[in-house]
């Protein structure tokens, strides 16, 4: 049977001869036509590498790492061996400790594996039995967030679980201890960087071994993407932070077996679905040969366990149910890229605190994943592929040399200090809002494909949480690259409410149906992202005659839609009516604007514009 179906391949491929990539490259440069393949088919990352339109097996030859499989150092392949499993964890900031038990509690009875309990207001054992009331903390993690002294969370949870005869040795779960995270959030120590080593060190010598499945220290690297970092710059610092923590603490007598094992590496997971499957792959090989500069004995704590949480960065309050599609293709690049485990956040997390539906929803795309779509059945899914396999190593080139030059100017602390660590990741974020301005990255609903008939003041239960002024050294804050289009947005509906009107944008399309249909589309998304109301028209046979519709109808913006060869036409017979009554835009782009400006226009939208500047001008202008 086996000589048959070998007979049969051989058969079958028989009839696709093989293809070389010079073959390849000489049917592209045919297409093309002339036209520079590498700036019409070659993608620059903003991490700053190329990538290709296509790879080859010939594109594996330099990479090292692919005789390694799953379980084998360096750990791109994961550390699972026979399957993907991960932990289904779910994670409650809610400093009100009943309602924050509630919904830990349903999540626990509802197919989450883990969850991560709010424990700022917990000072006390009764709060503590409170918090974990109708919980087994046997079958489900605990982890033990926003707390303010980690040293007495973890005395009042052993007090619990003696008082309840559970043995320490079955809980398993983690603190969120990372004061290198606060720092970074507040531009200061808490305390002293020294103060907070020596905690550290009493952390891991009282609980170390009485708790011996508790991970008690934590790199919330994910702060850095949610603050607008790049992929490179967050595991490129991830790795800086925890050599600073492993460093100081080998130092203080813990061994790095103990400290690496009882680590979590918190990760952003964002909306580039094949990056950030590379990325978790990459940040294994880089983390596995950074540990193993420390020299551990065990084999073991070369392996990351990575926590995977989707991106605060990309979500949206205006169609906010889109946000379940970006965790969506979240939490499948952080399965497929081989977490440990895995925060599916809440959808409506940019303007309500999570309650049962949202919690639910987000609980079930990873249960979904799991139970239906078997995402939990392979080892590295990923392993393999020409083209994630070029992202991983690219990514870890890139990450690693950022890591050597950070560690050349004296490690994680010291370019914290002198503002790199700052500086780098506010370049990053303002490289972000330049093409989010551009709708060079989309966020749809909100720069693009805006809801028309949405509003969402009403809506709004979260007040943005509050810059603090820079403390010692310039600190990074988390943000939503959605916020300055909603500013916008919001503004158009305080006038609303203030006024019982919204501003009116009317189409004037004449000419050419194919593109005056296109260029009023283009003008509806553009002056949808601001919640204008629009004015569409099915067509005017010439330009005073939608001139006159236009002023009947007030509206403050009116834009001319038609072709590149009857605009002129169009704009003789359209502006001198509209001229001083109406703001004049043309959609579209004229090889010169000059004469179109004197005839009245002011304003030309098309797929260069910067969006925001543009949409704040009218702002501006109009909401008086």
């Amino acid at each position: 049977m086996e000589n048959k179906m070998d007979n049969k391949r051989e058969r079958l491929f028989s009839d696709f001869p093989p293809v070389s990539t010079e073959q390849w490259m000489e049917a592209i440069t045919k297409d093309l036509k002339g036209a520079d393949f590498n700036k019409k088919l070659v993608w620059k990352t903003p991490d700053g590498f190329d990538v290709r339109p296509f790879y080859r097996a010939e594109d594996l030859e330099h990479i090292g790492y692919l005789d390694a499989g799953p379980g084998q150092f360096p750990y791109v392949r994961g550390h699972k061996t026979k399957d993907n499993n991960w932990e289904i964890r779910q994670d409650f900031r809610i400093s009100d400790v009943a309602r924050c038990n509630g919904l830990a509690v349903e999540a626990a009875a509802k197919g989450a594996d883990s969850v991560g309990l709010c424990v700022r207001d917990v000072e006390s054992l009764d709060q503590m039995e409170q918090l974990l009331h109708g919980m087994d903390v046997v079958k489900t993690g605990v982890h033990f967030l926003c707390s303010t002294h980690y040293g007495t969370t973890l005395r009042l949870f052993m007090e619990y679980l003696q008082k309840h005869g559970i043995p320490a040795r079955k809980v398993y779960g983690s603190i969120d201890f990372d004061p290198l995270h606060y720092a970074l959030r507040h531009g200061r120590f808490y305390a002293s960087w020294e103060e907070n080593m020596a905690e550290a060190v009493a952390i891991f010598k009282e609980y170390a071994t009485r708790l011996p499945n508790f991970r008690l220290l934590a790199v919330n690297a994910a702060t850095l993407s949610d603050a607008g970092a790049y992929h490179i710059q967050e595991m490129a610092f991830a790795l800086n932070w925890a050599c600073e923590y492993f460093s100081r603490l080998t130092d203080a007598g813990i061994d790095i077996d103990t400290l690496a094992s009882r680590t979590t590496l918190v990760l952003g997971t964002g909306s580039d679905y094949f990056m950030e499957i590379a990325q978790l792959r990459a940040i294994r090989l880089l983390w596995a040969y950074m540990v193993d500069g420390f020299k551990p004995r065990d084999e073991k704590s070369k392996m990351p366990f990575i926590h995977a949480k989707t991106s605060y960065w990309n979500k949206s309050f205006y169609d906010p149910y889109v946000n379940m599609l970006r965790t969506t293709t979240e939490t499948m690049s952080a399965a497929i890229g081989g977490a440990d485990s895995i925060c599916v956040t809440d959808f409506s997390e940019a303007f309500r605190p999570s309650d049962g539906f949202s919690a639910r929803i987000a609980r079930n795309q990873q249960i979904l994943l799991k139970e239906e779509s078997f995402f939990n059945h392979v080892a590295d899914p990923a392993g393999g592929s020409y083209y994630v396999e070029n992202l991983t190593m690219d990514l870890a080139k890139q990450a690693w040399n950022l890591f050597l030059e950070v560690e050349e100017k004296g490690g994680f602390v010291a370019c914290l200090q002198n503002n790199f660590i700052g500086d780098t990741v506010a370049s990053c974020a303002a490289k972000r809002d330049a093409d989010v301005a551009k709708r060079k990255i989309v966020l749809t609903g909100v720069n693009q494909f805006p809801n028309l008939g949405e509003t969402e003041l009403d809506n709004l239960q979260l007040q943005p949480e509050a810059v603090e002024s820079e403390g010692d050294f310039k600190a990074v804050h988390p943000y939503r690259g959605a916020e300055a289009f909603e500013n916008l947005r919001l503004q158009t509906e305080v006038f609303q409410k203030k006024t019982g009107r919204r501003p009116r944008v009317f189409l004037l399309t004449s000419g050419n149906l194919a593109m005056r249909k296109a260029r009023a589309g283009f003008a509806t998304n553009f002056f949808g992202c601001l919640g204008y109301e629009i004015i569409d028209n099915a067509g005017f046979e010439n330009g005073k005659q939608g001139a006159e519709s236009a002023l009947a109808s007030g509206a403050e913006v009116t834009v001319l839609c038609s072709s590149d060869e009857e605009y002129e036409a169009l704009a003789a017979e359209a502006c001198p009516l509209l001229a001083g009554k109406t703001c004049i835009v043309y959609a579209g782009m004229p090889a010169d604007e000059a004469p179109f400006r004197a005839l009245g226009v002011s304003e030309f939208i098309h797929v260069r514009s910067n969006v925001l500047e543009t949409l704040s001008r009218f702002q501006e202008a109009l909401l008086k």
